[in-house]
């Protein structure tokens, strides 16, 4: 029986496209998507709240922002990284 552990998450770099950037705050500093670019993400789920969010890798978000809500992207494609 092998002892190898598959890593957590898998190795995989997802993609999404913004289907809504609209609602910016007022108070948001950092980049906000903008609606029909694909961006390389990640999805979490929110740790108090337990909703899933989107994390769009490379953007620079003050805090207490950094996350988009689930609603905005659509998946687009999931490529597994080797």
């Amino acid at each position: 029986m092998s002892k190898v552990k598959f890593p957590v998450p898998a190795p995989v770099q997802q993609f999404a496209r913004c289907i809504d950037a609209s609602s910016r705050p007022a108070d948001y500093v950092g980049e906000w998507p903008e609606a029909g670019h694909v961006y390389p993400v990640q999805y979490r789920r929110n740790v108090r709240t337990g909703k899933p969010q989107v994390h769009v890798l490379g953007f620079y978000a003050e805090a207490p922002y950094g996350a988009f809500a689930a609603h905005r992207f659509s998946s687009v494609a999931e490529v597994w990284l080797n």
